[in-house]
Protein backbone atom coordinates (compact mmCIF):
# COMPACT_ATOMS: atom_id res chain seq x y z
CA UNK A 1 0.00 0.00 0.00
CA UNK A 2 1.25 3.83 -0.82
CA UNK A 3 -0.22 5.27 2.20
CA UNK A 4 2.50 2.22 4.22
CA UNK A 5 5.15 3.92 2.44
CA UNK A 6 4.25 7.44 2.87
CA UNK A 7 2.24 7.20 6.00
CA UNK A 8 1.16 10.95 7.55
CA UNK A 9 4.06 11.96 9.50
CA UNK A 10 4.22 12.43 13.51
CA UNK A 11 6.08 13.34 15.84
CA UNK A 12 9.16 10.91 15.84
CA UNK A 13 10.56 12.40 19.17
CA UNK A 14 9.26 12.21 22.54
CA UNK A 15 8.77 15.70 23.87
CA UNK A 16 7.99 17.46 20.50
CA UNK A 17 5.86 19.59 19.51
CA UNK A 18 5.22 21.86 16.41
CA UNK A 19 5.88 26.04 16.44
CA UNK A 20 4.01 27.48 13.24
CA UNK A 21 5.99 31.20 12.84
CA UNK A 22 5.69 34.12 10.96
CA UNK A 23 8.62 36.45 9.62
CA UNK A 24 7.83 39.81 8.82
CA UNK A 25 11.01 40.60 6.00
CA UNK A 26 10.90 44.36 6.82
CA UNK A 27 11.48 44.72 10.36
CA UNK A 28 12.82 41.11 11.29
CA UNK A 29 10.52 40.18 13.78
CA UNK A 30 9.57 36.26 14.11
CA UNK A 31 6.51 35.60 16.06
CA UNK A 32 5.14 31.99 16.86
CA UNK A 33 1.45 32.33 16.02
CA UNK A 34 0.48 28.39 16.94
CA UNK A 35 2.29 25.85 19.02
CA UNK A 36 0.90 22.51 19.42
CA UNK A 37 2.17 18.63 20.41
CA UNK A 38 -0.82 17.12 19.29
CA UNK A 39 -0.53 17.28 15.44
CA UNK A 40 2.97 17.14 13.41
CA UNK A 41 1.80 20.29 10.80
CA UNK A 42 3.82 21.02 7.82
CA UNK A 43 4.31 22.82 4.91
CA UNK A 44 2.70 26.64 5.13
CA UNK A 45 0.55 28.12 2.44
CA UNK A 46 -1.01 31.50 3.03
CA UNK A 47 -3.80 32.27 1.24
CA UNK A 48 -5.84 35.16 1.37
CA UNK A 49 -7.93 33.96 4.33
CA UNK A 50 -5.02 32.97 6.37
CA UNK A 51 -2.27 29.58 6.57
CA UNK A 52 -3.62 26.22 5.18
CA UNK A 53 -1.01 23.55 6.26
CA UNK A 54 -1.12 19.59 6.55
CA UNK A 55 -1.05 17.33 9.58
CA UNK A 56 -2.40 14.19 9.99
CA UNK A 57 -3.24 12.77 6.38
CA UNK A 58 -5.62 16.26 6.71
CA UNK A 59 -5.47 20.41 5.87
CA UNK A 60 -6.13 22.85 8.37
CA UNK A 61 -6.82 26.78 8.48
CA UNK A 62 -5.27 28.88 11.09
CA UNK A 63 -5.49 32.39 11.33
CA UNK A 64 -2.21 33.73 12.26
CA UNK A 65 -3.23 36.89 13.13
CA UNK A 66 -6.35 35.45 15.47
CA UNK A 67 -6.19 37.13 19.10
CA UNK A 68 -6.23 32.94 19.58
CA UNK A 69 -6.08 31.09 16.31
CA UNK A 70 -6.74 27.78 16.40
CA UNK A 71 -6.34 25.32 13.62
CA UNK A 72 -9.92 24.19 11.37
CA UNK A 73 -9.90 20.95 9.22
CA UNK A 74 -10.95 21.88 5.79
CA UNK A 75 -12.22 18.69 4.42
CA UNK A 76 -12.27 17.00 1.45
CA UNK A 77 -14.45 13.81 1.70
CA UNK A 78 -12.97 12.19 -1.76
CA UNK A 79 -8.88 12.82 -1.54
CA UNK A 80 -7.23 9.87 0.03
CA UNK A 81 -4.54 11.02 2.97
CA UNK A 82 -2.81 13.92 1.65
CA UNK A 83 1.27 14.73 2.27
CA UNK A 84 2.99 18.19 2.42
CA UNK A 85 2.71 18.99 -0.98
CA UNK A 86 -0.06 21.85 -2.22
CA UNK A 87 0.09 24.59 -3.92
CA UNK A 88 -2.98 27.82 -4.25
CA UNK A 89 -4.19 28.26 -7.57
CA UNK A 90 -3.44 31.62 -8.99
CA UNK A 91 -6.26 33.27 -9.95
CA UNK A 92 -9.05 31.17 -8.01
CA UNK A 93 -10.12 30.00 -4.86
CA UNK A 94 -8.77 26.35 -5.60
CA UNK A 95 -5.67 24.45 -4.19
CA UNK A 96 -3.68 21.57 -5.86
CA UNK A 97 -3.19 18.80 -3.53
CA UNK A 98 -0.91 15.56 -3.43
CA UNK A 99 -2.09 12.87 -1.98
CA UNK A 100 -0.35 9.65 -0.84
CA UNK A 101 -1.90 7.69 -3.51
CA UNK A 102 0.65 9.33 -5.86
CA UNK A 103 -1.88 11.69 -7.47
CA UNK A 104 -2.75 15.47 -7.53
CA UNK A 105 -6.20 16.55 -7.06
CA UNK A 106 -7.53 19.92 -7.19
CA UNK A 107 -10.52 21.43 -4.94
CA UNK A 108 -11.94 24.35 -3.64
CA UNK A 109 -9.43 26.29 -1.01
CA UNK A 110 -12.26 25.73 1.41
CA UNK A 111 -12.71 22.05 1.33
CA UNK A 112 -15.21 19.96 -0.87
CA UNK A 113 -15.00 17.90 -3.58
CA UNK A 114 -12.10 17.18 -5.67
CA UNK A 115 -10.93 16.32 -9.35
CA UNK A 116 -8.23 14.34 -9.67
CA UNK A 117 -5.56 15.50 -12.28
CA UNK A 118 -3.07 13.03 -12.87
CA UNK A 119 -3.16 9.30 -14.65
CA UNK A 120 -3.18 6.58 -12.03
CA UNK A 121 -1.61 4.41 -15.31
CA UNK A 122 1.67 6.27 -15.04
CA UNK A 123 4.60 4.45 -13.88
CA UNK A 124 4.93 7.07 -11.39
CA UNK A 125 3.84 8.82 -8.28
CA UNK A 126 3.18 12.65 -8.57
CA UNK A 127 4.33 15.32 -6.28
CA UNK A 128 3.10 18.81 -7.08
CA UNK A 129 5.41 21.83 -6.28
CA UNK A 130 4.79 24.15 -8.63
CA UNK A 131 1.59 26.11 -10.55
CA UNK A 132 2.35 28.69 -12.97
CA UNK A 133 1.13 32.22 -12.59
CA UNK A 134 -1.30 31.76 -15.58
CA UNK A 135 -2.42 28.72 -13.96
CA UNK A 136 -2.08 26.60 -17.04
CA UNK A 137 1.09 24.69 -16.05
CA UNK A 138 2.03 22.19 -13.08
CA UNK A 139 4.97 21.20 -12.28
CA UNK A 140 5.83 17.99 -10.09
CA UNK A 141 8.43 15.41 -8.84
CA UNK A 142 7.71 11.99 -10.11
CA UNK A 143 8.69 9.02 -8.04
CA UNK A 144 9.08 5.18 -9.45
CA UNK A 145 9.43 2.22 -7.97
CA UNK A 146 11.25 -0.62 -9.52
CA UNK A 147 11.10 -3.96 -7.77
CA UNK A 148 10.46 -1.82 -5.16
CA UNK A 149 13.16 0.40 -5.12
CA UNK A 150 12.36 3.83 -5.01
CA UNK A 151 13.91 5.30 -7.93
CA UNK A 152 13.79 9.24 -8.48
CA UNK A 153 12.22 10.82 -11.84
CA UNK A 154 13.23 13.95 -12.07
CA UNK A 155 10.96 16.93 -12.50
CA UNK A 156 7.88 17.05 -15.10
CA UNK A 157 5.81 19.68 -16.07
CA UNK A 158 1.84 19.38 -17.52
CA UNK A 159 -1.14 21.24 -18.61
CA UNK A 160 -3.16 21.82 -15.15
CA UNK A 161 -5.79 19.46 -16.57
CA UNK A 162 -2.69 17.08 -16.38
CA UNK A 163 -2.54 16.77 -20.19
CA UNK A 164 0.70 16.83 -21.93
CA UNK A 165 2.68 15.70 -19.39
CA UNK A 166 6.65 15.60 -20.23
CA UNK A 167 10.06 15.53 -18.32
CA UNK A 168 12.39 18.97 -18.06
CA UNK A 169 14.89 17.60 -16.02
CA UNK A 170 15.69 13.88 -17.67
CA UNK A 171 18.65 12.43 -15.75
CA UNK A 172 18.86 14.31 -13.04
CA UNK A 173 17.79 14.03 -8.85
CA UNK A 174 15.85 17.64 -8.59
CA UNK A 175 13.15 18.72 -6.63
CA UNK A 176 11.31 21.61 -5.36
CA UNK A 177 9.98 23.20 -8.42
CA UNK A 178 8.28 26.73 -8.46
CA UNK A 179 7.15 29.14 -10.89
CA UNK A 180 9.02 32.41 -10.84
CA UNK A 181 6.98 35.38 -10.39
CA UNK A 182 6.90 36.20 -14.13
CA UNK A 183 6.36 32.83 -15.40
CA UNK A 184 9.73 32.92 -17.35
CA UNK A 185 11.88 29.97 -14.95
CA UNK A 186 11.48 27.24 -13.00
CA UNK A 187 13.65 27.53 -9.81
CA UNK A 188 14.29 23.99 -8.06
CA UNK A 189 17.04 22.46 -6.03
CA UNK A 190 19.11 20.31 -8.01
CA UNK A 191 22.22 17.42 -7.55
CA UNK A 192 23.00 17.79 -11.35
CA UNK A 193 25.79 20.40 -10.06
CA UNK A 194 27.42 18.32 -6.86
CA UNK A 195 29.56 15.01 -7.59
CA UNK A 196 28.13 14.10 -3.45
CA UNK A 197 24.84 12.03 -3.31
CA UNK A 198 21.80 13.91 -1.73
CA UNK A 199 24.02 17.21 -1.87
CA UNK A 200 21.57 19.50 -3.78
CA UNK A 201 21.91 23.62 -4.59
CA UNK A 202 19.62 25.95 -5.64
CA UNK A 203 19.01 26.70 -9.41
CA UNK A 204 16.64 27.93 -12.04
CA UNK A 205 15.83 26.76 -15.61
CA UNK A 206 13.21 27.89 -19.10
CA UNK A 207 9.93 25.82 -18.66
CA UNK A 208 11.86 23.84 -21.46
CA UNK A 209 14.38 22.48 -18.79
CA UNK A 210 17.02 24.34 -20.86
CA UNK A 211 18.97 26.94 -19.77
CA UNK A 212 19.74 25.43 -16.44
CA UNK A 213 21.66 28.02 -13.95
CA UNK A 214 22.87 27.51 -10.71
CA UNK A 215 22.67 30.30 -8.32
CA UNK A 216 23.66 28.87 -4.33
CA UNK A 217 27.49 27.79 -4.48
CA UNK A 218 28.45 26.75 -0.59
CA UNK A 219 28.95 23.52 1.27
CA UNK A 220 25.41 23.58 2.52
CA UNK A 221 22.75 21.56 0.97
CA UNK A 222 19.93 23.37 -0.56
CA UNK A 223 16.56 23.35 -0.83
CA UNK A 224 12.50 24.23 -1.77
CA UNK A 225 13.45 28.23 -3.22
CA UNK A 226 10.18 30.14 -2.67
CA UNK A 227 9.61 33.69 -4.06
CA UNK A 228 7.19 36.33 -2.81
CA UNK A 229 4.84 37.35 -4.91
CA UNK A 230 6.56 40.60 -6.40
CA UNK A 231 9.12 38.65 -7.05
CA UNK A 232 12.25 40.81 -5.33
CA UNK A 233 12.85 38.48 -2.85
CA UNK A 234 12.56 34.50 -1.87
CA UNK A 235 13.33 32.63 0.68
CA UNK A 236 14.64 28.52 0.85
CA UNK A 237 16.08 26.19 3.54
CA UNK A 238 19.74 25.14 3.99
CA UNK A 239 20.65 22.12 5.64
CA UNK A 240 24.12 21.36 7.31
CA UNK A 241 26.78 20.11 5.07
CA UNK A 242 27.01 16.60 4.03
CA UNK A 243 23.30 15.71 4.60
CA UNK A 244 21.36 13.70 2.42
CA UNK A 245 18.09 14.76 0.38
CA UNK A 246 15.67 16.63 2.77
CA UNK A 247 15.57 14.77 6.31
CA UNK A 248 13.41 15.71 9.36
CA UNK A 249 14.81 17.08 12.69
CA UNK A 250 18.07 18.63 11.56
CA UNK A 251 19.12 22.13 13.03
CA UNK A 252 18.37 23.82 9.51
CA UNK A 253 18.67 27.64 8.61
CA UNK A 254 15.83 29.48 6.76
CA UNK A 255 17.48 31.78 4.60
CA UNK A 256 16.69 35.20 2.98
CA UNK A 257 17.89 35.97 -1.06
CA UNK A 258 16.92 40.21 -1.55
CA UNK A 259 16.51 41.48 -5.28
CA UNK A 260 18.26 38.25 -6.84
CA UNK A 261 21.18 38.34 -4.77
CA UNK A 262 21.97 34.57 -4.17
CA UNK A 263 25.35 34.52 -3.51
CA UNK A 264 24.75 36.67 -0.57
CA UNK A 265 21.46 35.42 1.45
CA UNK A 266 20.96 36.16 5.32
CA UNK A 267 19.96 33.89 7.42
CA UNK A 268 16.72 34.57 9.25
CA UNK A 269 16.13 31.90 11.51
CA UNK A 270 18.06 28.76 12.69
CA UNK A 271 15.71 26.02 14.39
CA UNK A 272 14.90 22.39 14.31
CA UNK A 273 13.30 21.22 11.63
CA UNK A 274 13.72 20.38 7.47
CA UNK A 275 11.18 18.23 6.41
CA UNK A 276 7.65 20.29 6.61
CA UNK A 277 9.63 23.23 7.54
CA UNK A 278 8.69 24.95 4.49
CA UNK A 279 8.24 22.82 1.65
CA UNK A 280 5.60 24.58 -0.41
CA UNK A 281 5.22 28.66 -0.61
CA UNK A 282 4.69 30.16 2.39
CA UNK A 283 4.45 34.08 1.47
CA UNK A 284 1.66 36.28 2.48
CA UNK A 285 0.00 37.92 -0.37
CA UNK A 286 1.61 40.98 0.34
CA UNK A 287 4.79 39.79 0.02
CA UNK A 288 5.98 41.36 3.61
CA UNK A 289 6.06 38.09 5.46
CA UNK A 290 6.44 34.43 5.36
CA UNK A 291 5.58 31.57 7.51
CA UNK A 292 7.86 28.58 8.67
CA UNK A 293 7.08 25.30 10.85
CA UNK A 294 9.98 24.13 14.07
CA UNK A 295 9.82 20.95 15.59
CA UNK A 296 11.53 21.67 19.14
CA UNK A 297 12.17 18.82 21.74
CA UNK A 298 11.86 19.33 25.46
Amino acid sequence: MVSDIFPARGFALEGQRCRVHVIDVTTGADRIVFETDEVLLEAPNWAPEGLLLNGGGLLWALDPDAADPALAEVPFPTVPTLNNDHVLVPGSDDILLSANDGQIYRAPRSGGEATRLTDPADPFMHFLHGVDPDATLIAYTALAFVDGTAQHGGIRVANIDGSMDRPITPGQVADGSEWSPDGQWIYLNTEHFSEAPGHAQIARMRVDGTELDQLTFDERVNWFPHFAPHGETAVYLSYPPGTEGYPADLEVEVRLVRGGQWRHPETVATLPGGQGTINVNSWAPDGSRFAYDEYPVG
